[in-house]
């Protein structure tokens, strides 16, 4: 399971490396129009993923910055890392 969430990781981690090259450097045509979008819509959705945990779960686990930050940039990859880390 640990090395199956490490590989999703990178995954995600990779799809932020394409969308950051792309603010700095856009794809020609439509591509970055849809790279914009898509930047944006994973930057809510992971955003609203820590809100809602951190509310939910904030006060009932101890959780260092990094995990918190984490859950913003993997999103459910890195709440499952979370809970297999506090579970054991």
């Amino acid at each position: 399971m640990k090395a199956l969430i490490l590989i999703a990781k990178a995954a995600i981690g990779f799809v932020w490396l394409v969308l950051l090259i792309n603010i700095f450097h856009p794809f020609p045509g439509v591509a970055a129009m849809a790279l914009y979008i898509m930047t944006g819509f994973l930057f809510m959705m992971h955003g609203l993923q820590m809100l809602i945990f951190i509310g939910a779960f904030g006060d009932k686990i101890t959780m260092t910055r990094w995990e918190k930050w984490s859950i913003l940039i993997f999103g459910i990859f890195a709440l499952l890392d979370i809970r297999r880390k506090h579970m054991m």
